[in-house]
């Protein structure tokens, strides 16, 4: 029989198709690696010496102190935005319609000069210097009470819809919270008020004690496919200790962040072939910072199956995978050393 999981913050349904579910080697069957790429693309926007063919830099962490020293991590405005920061984010009117100006903020994080790696290539350190470039700009951003939201993410290749493959995530701040992290907030809310704790603190106690869907456990972060996941190999990463915005996180979680991330998106490049996936920091928006119901975490979904018209038609997903056959999968890849 099928099994429908609900998930215990969101309380979305998601359908578990045990019937049709797919062995982790199922889902990599026919994939092959991609071309190589070198390591430095003469018309790549993103690489070294091409800085001209970007709009002007916003941040970026140099070598030594020299502010034209050799950059590390590199942000700049997206050139093609989604919003764009001239304007006002008020709300009119046409006939039944609610419109407003697309204003907000769309920035690209080049993540490392060399074109052909990605995070799970990169050293610790370096993936270090990429969140601590997230939280930089984040912060940043979150100061402007005008961007209500503030969200970075990370496609990785083409069905996860990146346009360039040179390493890089985007951060886009909104004038107002999206309908889906409404309802997040919402049930996070409820849970509080009726429990009185964090509904993914709760989570994170529960899945730490039952063991069998967790992939790292570290000093201060988890990494567990969750239990309704939405597809196969979701990942969701949470700190241990409860933090309500991404913009809070200290000085000395950075590493165990960085390390956290780069060892689940290493199992997932090593294990199942670099599959293209989306990655999300959720976070509270600006209004919510400090509060006591909401939990920041990163969300990983590998692009390994197609939402059809059932997902489209009721919102809710189909994952032919089992979350505990999947991350015992990602716990027993063997990594290798670097």
């Amino acid at each position: 029989m099928p099994e429908l999981r609900q998930d215990y913050a969101t309380k979305e349904w998601v359908i578990i198709a045990t019937e049709r579910a797919k062995r982790p080697h199922d889902l990599i069957k026919g994939r092959s690696d991609p071309p190589p790429l070198p390591d430095h693309d003469p018309h790549c926007p993103f690489c070294p010496g091409n800085e001209h063919l970007t709009p002007g830099e916003l941040f970026a962490l140099r070598d030594g102190a020299s502010p034209t020293g050799q950059w590390r991590v590199r942000v700049v405005p997206n050139k093609f935005p989604a919003l764009v920061p001239d304007g006002r984010p008020q709300r009119s009117r046409r006939g039944l319609y609610l419109r407003m100006e697309g204003v907000g903020q769309h920035e690209v994080v080049i993540e490392t000069p060399e074109h052909n790696k990605t995070l799970a290539l990169l050293t610790v350190e370096q993936v270090t210097d990429v969140v601590r470039v997230y939280r930089a700009r984040y912060q940043a951003l979150n100061e402007n009470p005008a961007n209500e939201l503030v969200l970075i993410f990370r496609n990785h290749g083409e069905r996860a819809g990146t346009s360039l493959v040179h390493p890089h995530s985007q951060i886009v701040a909104t004038p107002f919270v999206p309908v889906p992290i409404r309802r997040q907030l919402y049930e996070a809310e409820r849970h509080y008020d009726a429990m009185g704790r964090c509904v993914y603190c709760d989570i994170l106690a529960h899945e730490l004690e039952a063991g069998e869907r967790i992939v790292v456990d570290n000093t201060h972060f988890v990494a567990f496919v969750p239990y309704a996941a939405r597809g196969p190999f979701e990942v969701h990463i949470l700190p241990k200790v409860h933090q309500a915005s991404f913009g809070e996180l200290p000085d000395e979680q950075l590493g165990d962040f960085a390390a956290t991330l780069r060892t689940v998106l290493r199992k997932l490049y090593f294990g199942l072939k670099n599959p293209d996936y989306n990655f999300a920091i959720i976070t509270a928006p600006h209004y919510q910072q400090n509060e006591p119901h909401f939990h920041w975490h990163l969300r990983i979904l590998p692009r390994l199956t197609t939402p059809a018209g059932f997902e489209m038609g009721t919102g809710m997903f189909i994952n032919v995978a089992l979350p505990e056959e999947n991350a015992q999968f990602l716990r027993e890849v063997e990594l290798p050393e670097g």
